[in-house]
């Protein structure tokens, strides 16, 4: 299925970039993945001109203080450090594209009080333009996730992209030798749960839900256990995570501006509220 020959590290220098270290390490040590250490230098403008000479210097300063970045965590790994100028997000989306990236790991630098609400702009924008799947963690320090993961939960959405997603995940679980079990989150019929019927309808659903993601599984191949949720998807998706001890969710992503189901309209909170790492496909 997926090939992992190749992780793009972009680093920024940052605490919550720093968190994400152990995590990389751990990634390419078992998929056997060549990584790289990839920094930004923005442009320097004076007034409405780039300085494309300051520009320079920093790029240089930059690539000696790379150079002396992660170096314990990485040793023994395949790691090339490169340093690119412009846009963060454009940067690091056109070097995954070009240069054969099977996996951007990465923090997505919400901050503060309200970082649980909070997706940086660069993560966002790579989780919009990058081709490939894009690991990310909203509060990586925090999380203790283990380095190799033990349980995956894949999310699907009822859409005959869930196929394709499934098989991807069976995949990826299977080369950790972790669990694999699925949810699929609907909404509840009603805000009014003592209406009369409201339960007889919401099992309705339920069961249906239920029979249109089993043909997709068995489509799929993939015989992992489902769960069925009623509610809003993020929180739900949070709650399954932390049931099953999930150190990774996996959901579909596609381009994140497409409506491609209701649950990739969701993909931000969903990562923004997990409770462990999110590995966007």
């Amino acid at each position: 299925m997926g090939h992992f020959g190749h992780i793009l590290f972009p680093i920024d220098f940052s605490p919550q970039t720093s968190a994400v270290i152990p995590y990389v390490a751990a990634f390419a040590r078992r998929l056997d993945s060549k990584v790289t250490l990839l920094s930004v230098v923005p442009p320097i403008w004076v007034g409405r001109a780039a300085q494309p000479e300051r520009a320079s210097d920093l790029e240089i300063s930059t690539k000696h203080r790379l150079e002396r970045t992660v170096t314990a965590e990485v040793h023994s790994l395949a790691v090339e450090r490169v340093v690119r100028s412009g846009e963060a997000a454009e940067q690091i989306a056109a070097y995954a594209r070009d240069n054969a990236v099977d996996l951007v790991m990465m923090p997505t630098h919400g901050y503060g009080v309200f970082r649980s609400a909070l997706i940086g702009s660069v993560t966002a924008k790579v989780l919009h333009d990058a081709a490939c799947p894009v690991w990310t963690a909203a509060h990586a320090a925090e999380q203790h996730a283990r380095l190799v993961p033990e349980a995956m939960l894949c999310c699907v959405d009822g859409t005959p992209k869930s196929v394709e997603l499934m098989r991807w995940a069976a995949d990826f679980s299977a080369r950790w030798g972790a669990r694999l079990q699925l949810v699929h989150v609907i909404p509840p019929v009603s805000d009014w749960g003592a209406i009369v019927g409201d339960g007889r309808m919401q099992e309705a659903e339920c069961k249906a839900a239920q029979a249109c993601i089993d043909v997709l599984r068995a489509e799929a191949g993939v015989d992992a256990p489902l769960s069925v949720a009623v509610g809003a998807i993020a929180t739900m998706v949070a709650e399954h995570a932390k049931q099953a001890g999930a150190d990774l969710i996996i959901i579909g992503r596609g381009q994140i501006g497409a409506t491609l189901g209701r649950l990739r309209t969701h993909a931000y909170r969903i990562i923004q509220h997990s409770p462990c790492p999110v590995v966007s496909v």
